[in-house]
């Protein structure tokens, strides 16, 4: 059968092991009806290709189980790289696997997510366009490749993030953005879809994403962290473009911006934009070579601890008893989970325990995190959404380096129900346990793998020493 729209076709064909299978037009729908027993193997293909370009060769079963044959070959391959050996290895290397089928290879650029419009909020208007390059996320995204020991993901983001940092001419004015193509082209348009209903009836549907144009001064400090991972800056042309970068951050980090949520609720003194920007200075320092001058590195050390200084000055909320969302408000924000693992504090320092503690009580809701509370700090969208699976697996490692494991092993285990039946999951948890916003979605996927190792190696610890734990 063969579809056509504004210069594409779709051409779907059905085969089996003796031929081709017949396929019906039933309504708006196509179908192919055929009996399989055991060792037979039917496959049915979609494609698609410009509206003047040949047809695809006919379909041949014999074919196709070669290619999935050889797509085995190749995963099992790849996952031999893999340095896991912990207790949740099927899941890992699944998340890991989804990681890399999120990266377009000839850049290096991983993506947020395979799709738009999936919405957060069934009916609402809580859906947004994730197939673009985040840099947040993309790093966040590499870090965790790195950590099971897939060093080629790494060089190659690494090539792409420092020719974004060489080009400039990005569409926000600053001198990097927080999403790009994956060819790396900055200028992207947010537009609405009105002749589309949306899923489930979820409008609006939106292609592109406006939130490109944001000012979110965390991405310095997620991109300084990705770097830092190989050292490996590209010679001095790298070193120079990176040192520009941290120079100009030096001057206007003290600034409000969208935040990691990108808000549309107007600019804020968010908290973990802040922690970020103190990541930026620190991991500059690391990566400091000879290329550096010894007065730059005087200025970003002292920037760094003014930073530092001002987060648990104002950042920290002595009602609440731990560090919020942003200066002006007491609600608190679940990405700084990440405070620990970024090495702003120690997992069990005081401050960092009783803001643990506080959201527990505050944004868990059986072991399952919501990223904030929408109605305590307006967001600028009607409606509501579910828990944050990020976040929920950000809790699960902060609770294992925090000394807890049993609470986070309970967590963790909880959150590997709501997998789909192929261990993948979308952005959020709805409150019937349904899946929710763009899938397969990066964030979950690399916070999983991150849980996985600190919970690993927190249990590892506990049972070698006898610990309850």
């Amino acid at each position: 059968m063969v579809f056509r729209g504004p210069g594409t076709r779709l051409h779907l064909q059905a085969a089996g092991v003796s031929g081709p299978l017949a396929l019906r037009r039933d309504g708006d729908d196509a179908t192919a009806r055929f009996t399989l027993t055991a060792g037979n193997v039917a496959a049915v293909v979609l494609t698609s290709d410009a509206d003047d370009a040949p047809a695809p060769p006919p379909l041949s079963a014999e074919a196709i189980s070669a290619e999935l044959q050889a797509c085995r070959t190749f995963w099992h391959a790849w996952l031999r790289s893999c340095t896991y050996r912990g207790r949740w290895r099927d899941i890992v290397h699944r998340s890991a696997i989804t990681l890399k089928l999120l990266t377009y290879a000839p850049t290096g650029a991983p993506i947020a997510a395979l799709t738009m419009g999936l919405p957060e909020q069934v009916g609402g208007e809580r859906n947004w366009d994730y197939r673009f390059t985040w840099v947040r996320d993309a790093s966040l995204s590499v870090k965790a490749l790195i950590d099971l020991g897939f060093v080629e993901e790494a060089a190659a983001f690494r090539r792409w993030l420092l020719d974004r940092l060489a080009a400039g001419g990005t569409a926000s004015g600053e001198p990097l953005q927080i999403m790009y193509r994956i060819d790396g082209e900055p200028h992207l348009t947010e537009v609405v879809l009105d002749h589309l209903e949306g899923y489930a009836g979820s409008r609006p549907v939106r292609a592109g994403n406006a939130a490109a144009d944001q000012i979110q001064l965390d991405i310095y400090g997620e991109a300084s962290d990705a770097l830092a991972q190989t050292r490996d800056m590209g010679g001095i042309k790298g070193w120079q473009a990176y040192a520009a970068v941290l120079d100009w951050l030096a001057d206007h980090w003290d600034r409000p911006d969208e935040g990691i949520w990108e808000t549309r609720g107007g600019r804020q003194d968010f908290t973990f934009s802040r922690l970020m920007t103190w990541v930026a200075f620190e991991r500059g320092i690391h990566l400091a070579s000879t290329f550096a001058r010894p007065a730059d590195i005087d200025r970003w050390r002292g920037v760094r601890d003014t930073v530092f200084a001002q987060i648990v000055e104002r950042g920290w909320n002595a009602d609440k008893q731990a560090f919020v969302q942003h200066y002006a408000t007491d609600v608190l924000d679940a990405s700084l989970l990440l405070m620990p693992r970024v090495g702003f504090l120690s997992p069990v320092d005081p401050l960092w325990l009783s803001t643990l503690d506080a959201m527990d009580r505050e944004l868990v809701s059986d072991s399952l995190v919501y990223r904030y509370n929408p109605e305590a700090s307006p967001d600028g969208l009607r409606g509501c959404e579910g828990t944050f699976n990020l976040c929920s697996f950000l809790y699960v490692e902060a609770l294992a380096r925090a000394g807890k494991p049993q609470q986070a092993r309970y967590a963790f285990d909880k959150m590997l129900t709501y997998a789909n039946h192929v261990g993948l999951f979308a952005e959020e948890i709805g409150p019937s346990g349904e899946q929710l916003g763009n899938f397969p979605q990066a964030f979950t996927h690399l916070a999983l793998i991150a849980a996985a190792l600190a919970l690993d190696e927190q249990l590892d610890r506990t049972e070698g020493s006898g610990a309850d734990g």
